[in-house]
Protein backbone atom coordinates (compact mmCIF):
# COMPACT_ATOMS: atom_id res chain seq x y z
CA UNK A 1 0.00 0.00 0.00
CA UNK A 2 1.22 2.96 -1.01
CA UNK A 3 0.99 5.97 1.53
CA UNK A 4 1.14 9.70 -0.08
CA UNK A 5 1.25 11.50 3.30
CA UNK A 6 3.44 9.11 6.04
CA UNK A 7 2.96 11.70 8.73
CA UNK A 8 -0.40 12.04 8.26
CA UNK A 9 -1.28 8.51 8.52
CA UNK A 10 0.89 8.15 11.87
CA UNK A 11 -1.08 10.78 12.89
CA UNK A 12 -4.55 9.07 12.20
CA UNK A 13 -3.19 6.20 13.51
CA UNK A 14 -2.44 7.39 16.90
CA UNK A 15 -5.72 9.37 17.18
CA UNK A 16 -7.61 6.55 16.24
CA UNK A 17 -5.97 4.69 19.06
CA UNK A 18 -6.54 6.83 21.44
CA UNK A 19 -10.22 7.02 20.52
CA UNK A 20 -10.22 3.18 21.44
CA UNK A 21 -7.86 3.47 24.49
CA UNK A 22 -5.19 1.46 23.44
CA UNK A 23 -2.16 1.91 25.17
CA UNK A 24 0.34 1.01 22.16
CA UNK A 25 -0.05 1.83 18.17
CA UNK A 26 2.27 0.87 15.68
CA UNK A 27 3.31 2.22 12.63
CA UNK A 28 5.88 1.93 9.21
CA UNK A 29 9.67 3.70 10.99
CA UNK A 30 10.70 6.24 8.89
CA UNK A 31 13.11 9.49 10.05
CA UNK A 32 10.96 11.87 10.05
CA UNK A 33 8.03 9.76 11.80
CA UNK A 34 11.02 9.27 14.56
CA UNK A 35 12.01 12.75 14.89
CA UNK A 36 8.57 13.74 15.08
CA UNK A 37 7.86 11.17 17.73
CA UNK A 38 11.16 12.33 19.81
CA UNK A 39 9.24 15.73 19.83
CA UNK A 40 5.58 14.33 20.90
CA UNK A 41 8.58 12.48 23.81
CA UNK A 42 10.28 15.39 25.15
CA UNK A 43 7.18 17.65 25.44
CA UNK A 44 5.42 14.84 27.59
CA UNK A 45 2.72 14.07 24.87
CA UNK A 46 3.42 10.22 24.80
CA UNK A 47 5.41 7.74 27.23
CA UNK A 48 7.73 6.40 24.90
CA UNK A 49 8.19 4.69 21.29
CA UNK A 50 10.88 1.79 20.63
CA UNK A 51 12.09 0.52 16.76
CA UNK A 52 10.60 -2.92 16.25
CA UNK A 53 10.99 -5.21 13.15
CA UNK A 54 8.33 -6.82 11.77
CA UNK A 55 7.66 -9.78 8.97
CA UNK A 56 11.79 -7.76 7.79
CA UNK A 57 10.14 -4.55 8.05
CA UNK A 58 10.90 -1.68 10.75
CA UNK A 59 8.09 0.01 12.51
CA UNK A 60 7.55 2.24 15.43
CA UNK A 61 5.41 0.83 18.37
CA UNK A 62 4.37 4.10 19.82
CA UNK A 63 3.06 4.17 23.88
CA UNK A 64 0.54 6.65 24.79
CA UNK A 65 -0.20 8.40 27.58
CA UNK A 66 -3.47 9.05 29.59
CA UNK A 67 -4.24 11.22 33.04
CA UNK A 68 -7.26 10.03 34.49
CA UNK A 69 -8.34 7.65 31.83
CA UNK A 70 -8.22 10.61 29.65
CA UNK A 71 -5.69 10.84 26.25
CA UNK A 72 -3.05 13.31 27.34
CA UNK A 73 -3.52 14.08 23.56
CA UNK A 74 -6.83 16.07 22.85
CA UNK A 75 -6.13 16.74 19.52
CA UNK A 76 -3.59 16.19 16.93
CA UNK A 77 -3.79 18.28 13.56
CA UNK A 78 -1.34 17.97 10.36
CA UNK A 79 -1.19 21.48 9.40
CA UNK A 80 1.48 21.10 5.94
CA UNK A 81 0.07 18.58 3.87
CA UNK A 82 1.63 17.11 0.62
CA UNK A 83 -1.08 19.37 -1.32
CA UNK A 84 -0.50 22.55 0.65
CA UNK A 85 2.53 23.16 2.22
CA UNK A 86 2.26 25.71 5.63
CA UNK A 87 5.85 27.58 6.32
CA UNK A 88 6.08 29.96 9.10
CA UNK A 89 8.35 32.29 9.75
CA UNK A 90 10.05 32.63 13.17
CA UNK A 91 7.86 35.83 13.84
CA UNK A 92 5.02 34.29 12.93
CA UNK A 93 4.47 30.81 14.60
CA UNK A 94 1.38 30.55 15.32
CA UNK A 95 0.70 29.89 18.94
CA UNK A 96 -1.64 27.00 19.91
CA UNK A 97 -4.55 27.33 22.42
CA UNK A 98 -2.83 30.40 23.61
CA UNK A 99 0.79 28.52 24.22
CA UNK A 100 -0.88 25.68 26.14
CA UNK A 101 -0.73 23.27 22.63
CA UNK A 102 2.58 22.65 20.59
CA UNK A 103 3.16 23.19 16.72
CA UNK A 104 5.90 20.63 15.43
CA UNK A 105 8.24 22.41 12.59
CA UNK A 106 10.68 20.71 10.16
CA UNK A 107 13.91 23.67 10.15
CA UNK A 108 16.88 23.60 8.95
CA UNK A 109 18.67 22.60 12.25
CA UNK A 110 15.88 19.51 12.36
CA UNK A 111 12.36 18.80 13.46
CA UNK A 112 11.79 21.20 17.14
CA UNK A 113 9.21 22.27 18.89
CA UNK A 114 7.61 25.81 18.24
CA UNK A 115 8.86 27.07 21.86
CA UNK A 116 12.70 25.52 21.01
CA UNK A 117 12.29 27.45 16.91
CA UNK A 118 11.44 30.76 18.63
CA UNK A 119 14.57 30.21 21.00
CA UNK A 120 16.93 29.33 18.07
CA UNK A 121 15.54 32.08 16.22
CA UNK A 122 14.54 29.63 12.85
CA UNK A 123 11.39 29.37 11.15
CA UNK A 124 10.24 26.23 8.39
CA UNK A 125 7.41 24.05 7.71
CA UNK A 126 5.00 23.57 10.02
CA UNK A 127 4.41 19.95 10.10
CA UNK A 128 1.03 19.67 12.78
CA UNK A 129 -0.32 21.16 15.80
CA UNK A 130 -0.64 19.35 19.35
CA UNK A 131 -2.83 20.25 22.10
Amino acid sequence: MNISDPLGDMLTRIRNAQMRGMSTVVTPASKLRGRVLEVLLSEGYIRGYTEIEKDGHKNLEIELKYYEGQPVISEIKRVSKPGRRVYSSVSDIPLVRNGLGISILSTSKGVMSDNVARAENVGGEVLCRVF
